[in-house]
């Protein structure tokens, strides 16, 4: 359970009391410093506890390869010194999963993570909350209320401070009224790299000082860089987004200059577009860092010309809380520590206050969530760099109830996980897929046009320049078998293309079944009523075997089991 197992020589027992005393022990951890910040990221909107299998394969091609965060499986555990089959391997690993889910439970839930972090405040006097994004969308009561569920949730968490990327996707009026309605003077919306696209005005503020036991300290936003290429573009129309890498140092400059003696940036850029940021820039002390996940048990110190920078990733689901203390002396941080808390919901008892605030925003929806579809036989899960078996059985429902041979389904990295012998309702299909723009299309396309595609989203993905990364995993595909060479050149990465065993040909032309069109003016049935139907029919969901592609040159990368 710890986050940098070797730091606190404490795990879990496989007796529930000694286990329970252990985790107080642990949530009770002491303060240390004088400067305190708790971190979550990538919530997608899950109030309620849940299971969430980690990756079994986070490739890091070229310099990237053998270290964080593309460790997975027993190598995460040897890099960090975390025992097999403990609460701590079942938190980072998907290893032994459905297994070890059965042991120690459910991880997140708002009403458990309230309780922590009610616990790490009373010993940190003016610790701020931070919000890293992907927090109003992700589930169906955040759809349905258009991120009002998690807005009012967020403001009984306590969050002071948060950045954004799928916000975004509930359109620039909607992110501008909750702004005015809901989070002016509580929450801070921070993003240094967004501007009107006539003007260059900002559009949010890109930073916020504050004083904490009395130093002077400033937090930096950073929405997530390429929010209009990688979803529609017209939900954001006036504004631009990107790194902004020069504008950023100046800000550093600027707060330094106003005397913040601690700079931190709250980030949705990813861990290896923040890695290499961290190299670039000087004057931030941590990146608190989100989008891609990766649930990371210790920071990766970076150095720059202005000295180090910890770069930090704090998972997704709500099933992480994030803890950096600073000693801040003499004008500058002395001293650190770090730990990153899974958030054990059978551990933390639910706070009252907020269980009641979510019964109460879900109350309306129950019925419909609860809706059961099918009985599945095995884990289901999406998180992994090229398919998992819920990705699966969309890309099946998509092919039998279009009709298609082909289907595509984006590499979404959120998605909670179901065990064996659970029922798929209607929530766990909407926590695959509720986004605003789940149109599916049916479309005729060439050979030549596939290949294309997942040339595109490969070299998205596989990029040695971190910067041209521009978000997710690779696009699950149905039907279709191919191989790939990640560390291969651009347009040359994907081979041996077959639909059936045969050869695909350039020339020919394929039905293809896909969603989330991000061009406007699809008009499809939504993803959620095609795998509904799916499921209904089915009924018993079993021996989903994932299309995975053959990849090449990757023989003892640690980011593969």
């Amino acid at each position: 359970m710890l986050a940098v197992a070797s730091a606190g020589g404490m795990g879990l027992s496989h007796h529930p009391r000694a286990a329970a005393q252990a985790a107080q022990a642990f949530y009770d951890t002491p303060a240390f410093g004088n400067v305190h910040f708790l971190h979550f990221t990538d919530c997608h909107a899950q109030l309620m506890p849940l299971y969430f299998r980690e990756p079994s394969v986070n490739l890091g091609i070229g310099q990237s390869a053998g270290r964080a965060p593309h460790l997975v499986g027993e190598h995460l555990l040897k890099a960090y010194g975390i025992a097999p089959g403990s609460a701590q391997a079942y938190a980072f690993t998907c290893l032994d999963f459905a297994q070890a889910a059965g042991q120690y439970g459910k991880v997140g839930g708002f009403a458990h993570l309230a309780t922590l972090i009610k616990r790490l405040k009373a010993t940190r006097p003016g610790a701020l909350l931070l919000d890293g994004g992907d927090t109003w969308q992700g589930s169906g009561t955040a759809l349905w209320t258009r991120g009002q569920d998690m807005v009012d949730a967020c403001l009984l968490l306590g969050v002071d401070m948060m950045t954004a990327h799928w916000e975004f996707t509930l359109g620039a009026d909607r992110v501008q009224e909750v702004l005015e309605k809901d989070l002016k003077g509580k929450v801070e919306f921070l993003a240094q790299n967004v501007e009107t696209s006539d003007f260059g005005d900002a559009v949010f503020a890109p930073y916020s000082m504050r004083e904490m036991n009395g130093v002077p300290l400033a937090v930096i936003g950073q929405a997530f860089p390429y929010t209009p290429i990688a979803n529609p573009r017209y939900m954001v129309p006036d504004w631009t987004f990107g790194i902004q890498e020069q504008r950023l140092q100046e800000t550093i400059d600027e707060v330094r200059g106003k005397g913040a003696q601690a700079v931190v940036l709250l980030s949705h850029n990813g861990m290896d577009v923040d890695l290499k940021l961290a190299s670039r820039v000087r004057g931030l002390d941590a990146i608190l860092g989100g989008h891609t996940h990766d649930g990371v048990p210790a920071p990766v110190a970076v150095q720059n010309a202005g000295g180090k920078t910890l770069v930090t990733n704090a998972g997704s689901n709500g099933k992480f809380l994030g803890v950096l203390d600073f000693d801040v002396k003499d004008g500058k941080v002395a001293d650190f520590r770090y730990t990153l808390m899974p958030v054990f919901a059978q551990y933390l008892p639910a706070d009252p206050a907020m269980a009641e605030l979510v019964e109460r925003i879900r109350a309306p929806y129950a019925q419909k969530l609860s809706q059961p579809l099918a009985t599945t036989e095995e884990t289901l899960y999406r998180r992994g760099n090229f398919n998992g078996t819920f990705d699966q059985v969309i890309l099946d429902a998509l092919m039998q109830v279009k009709g298609a041979e082909i289907a595509f389904s984006p590499g979404f990295r959120w998605g909670t996980s179901l065990l064996p012998g659970q029922a798929i309702t209607m929530e766990n299909v909407l926590d695959q897929t509720a986004i605003t723009y789940p149109h599916t299309t049916v479309t005729q396309m060439s050979g030549a046009t596939l290949k294309t595609i997942l040339e595109d989203v490969a070299d998205n993905l596989f990029n040695p320049d971190p910067y041209y990364q521009q978000g997710g995993d690779m696009v699950r595909v149905g039907g279709l078998q191919y191989a790939i060479d990640p560390a291969g050149a651009a347009g040359a990465r994907i081979s041996d293309m077959r639909l059936g065993g045969s050869p695909v040909q350039a020339d020919k032309q394929y039905k293809v079944a896909g969603w989330a069109p991000v061009a406007e003016g699809a008009s499809g049935e939504p993803i959620w009523d095609v795998v509904a139907t799916y499921l209904r029919d089915r009924k018993t969901i079993g021996q989903v075997s994932p299309n995975q592609p053959s990849v090449k040159g990757v023989a003892g990368n640690q980011g593969l089991m």
